[in-house]
């Protein structure tokens, strides 16, 4: 059992040391009549290797306050759908026995526990993005000899994920028919309309671990599978492949043969496809004895995949889904390089982050339509065991409450700046090394409010000065200053883990010791006091290193 104590306890909040420097002064200023183009709703995909933890109390909580982001237009992407096995939850691991074989070696299939799963998103406001796989243990063509559920637990190689789920099916004919039945049956149980607005994809990273068979036999299987859900449904929205990283020659490979190369399915010209997605991930590290995040590592592949999607002129003006995208590779896998992810390092980077992709996908003219954080929860853990995640036994982290803030953003981008934003240029190559990066974006929400984001990143977590905020927005509506409020994710604000620390750290807290928890974990929104100055109406605030904040004006 990893005791989180052990593993936390010289990481103490750099918002909550006292830093000895003076206040950074920095200057937001904000157009608020002045637009410059729409904001898309990308942070609504979220996702998880296990399945099965959907349907458990922590993850039946979770996906609530999912669904509250914006409710049916949040979507969850899962691995392991169709594997075969009882539907218990492991690291990394999960199953629903969807398919089996008579020993005559008819099919039979079972939805009851795969219904269960798309029950419990649908009934709190969260949509599939179903991915379709892995080989059901009947289907697959691994080796004799081959396990077929993984040994893999935190700490071992990640070569022991591959197992006998990963290989090609014994029949493409009765790939596509379980892929066929499965759609049918959801237009039948959930309504064609509601499934319509599904996203489907075949597998994961096929261009690594998860796929053990020549690149050309996945083209067959995405293939066979797309086949079988437009059959049972041809409004059905289809595409892929999901790759780890850009993908390189494989996405080329793939992206030729799904415009230009002879379907395997249909022996047709070309593959339906309706987006594009392939995953980019950071790389932190642990040096001199702290975290030093790796964000220059994610927007590099995230440009890169840009560029891939858009390198094929049919393909071009797809919508595009970076269908996982993180600060690491692995949410199951503890350590010290990955000690970020209980406080507000992991809050801030996925401010600051996010901001960047939305300004690369603007630069490449990319119709980005979403980017899914690989982050959810483990059930039954340790309190904050230093996994990816979202919530720690039920209790949000920091990084979720920055998706509450992202959920107030407009869909109307305005002007703005901040004198200690770092280039974009800049944050790509290098990442964030010397000065802080201390940035703004700010929008007009549907109901007219100004709304403005503002984030204190580095990617060295250790303690520096706060930020004394001077926000000045001008053309806003009427003659007397709007009122406003301010919400923070912050040492002090939103953020659970500190207040666990603050108790001990106890290793199973009692009922009042988890509502008081639960309390620390919720924002609340604090009046800002406004004046009328030269430029507009002005706000001052102060930001701790690592805090995000989201300031709202109302209409005059």
């Amino acid at each position: 059992m990893i005791r989180p104590a052990a593993i936390l306890a010289s990481l103490l909040l750099p918002s909550m040391v006292s830093a000895q420097a003076a206040p950074r002064p920095v200057a937001v200023t904000v157009q608020a009549n002045r637009p410059v183009g729409a904001l898309p709703p990308v942070w609504r995909f979220f996702g998880a290797d296990e399945p099965n933890y959907a349907t458990m109390k922590d993850g039946r909580k979770l996906l609530v306050e999912l669904g509250k982001l914006r409710s049916g237009d949040v979507f969850f992407r899962a691995h392991n759908l169709l594997n075969t096995g009882d539907g218990t939850a492991a690291f990394k691991w999960g199953s629903t026995n969807v398919y089996t074989e008579t020993k005559d070696g008819k099919p039979v299939y079972d939805w009851t526990t795969v219904d269960r799963i798309i029950d419990t998103y649908l009934a709190r406001g969260v949509r599939p993005y179903l991915q379709i796989g892995f080989m059901p243990e009947a289907m697959s063509t691994a080796p004799a000899g081959t396990p077929y559920q993984h040994s893999w637990r935190p700490g071992f190689d990640y070569k022991y994920i591959v197992s006998g789920w990963a290989y090609p099916p014994r029949s493409y004919d009765k790939w596509r028919e379980l892929v066929y039945e499965w759609t049918r049956h959801n237009v039948e149980r959930y309504g064609r309309a509601e499934v319509e607005r599904w996203y489907f994809e075949v597998w994961n990273e096929p261009n690594g671990y998860y796929w053990k068979a020549p690149r050309e036999e996945f083209f067959k299987l995405h293939d066979y599978a797309v086949d079988g859900v437009r059959r049972a449904l041809p409004t059905a929205r289809v595409g892929g492949p999901d790759t780890a990283g850009a993908g390189g020659a494989f996405m080329d490979d793939f992206l030729a043969h799904v415009t230009i190369g002879t379907n395997f399915a249909t022996g047709k010209v070309g593959t339906p496809t309706d987006f594009l997605a392939f995953h980019a991930k950071g790389q932190p590290s642990f040096v001199d004895g702290h975290v030093r995040m790796g964000i220059a590592t994610h927007l590099k592949e995230v440009d890169r995949g840009f560029v891939k999607v858009t390198s094929t002129p049919a393909l071009a003006a797809l919508p595009v889904v970076i269908g996982e995208s993180d600060p690491e590779g692995c949410a199951a896998c503890p350590g010290p390089e990955n000690a970020y992810r209980n406080g507000t390092m992991y809050s801030s980077y996925t401010a600051a982050s996010f901001a960047r992709i939305w300004e690369l996908a603007a630069r490449r003219r990319v119709n980005l339509d979403g980017v899914l954080s690989w982050s959810f929860e483990f059930e039954n853990q340790p309190w904050f065991a230093g996994y990816r995640q979202l919530a720690s036994n039920g209790v949000a982290l920091p990084v979720l409450n920055v998706f509450r803030l992202f959920a107030q953003l407009g869909p109307e981008r305005l002007a703005a700046t901040s004198d200690a934003q770092l280039p974009l240029d800049t944050v790509v190559a290098e990442g964030v090394r010397g000065a802080a990066d201390i940035g703004t974006i700010a929008t007009r929400t549907a109901d007219g409010r100004t709304a403005i984001l503002v984030w204190h990143y580095h990617d060295d977590d250790v303690a520096g000065p706060a930020a004394a905020i001077r926000l000045t927005v001008s053309g806003l509506r009427g003659k007397a200053p709007a009122s406003a409020t301010i919400w923070r994710v912050d040492g002090t604000h939103g953020n659970a883990f500190a207040a666990w620390q603050a108790m001990g750290s106890p290793l199973n807290p009692d009922e009042t010791r988890y509502a008081a928890l639960e309390q620390a974990a919720t924002m609340r929104p604090e009046p800002v006091a406004l004046t009328a100055g030269k430029g507009g109406t002005i706000a001052a605030f102060a930001l701790p290193r690592q805090g995000v904040a989201l300031v709202v004006l109302d209409a005059r």
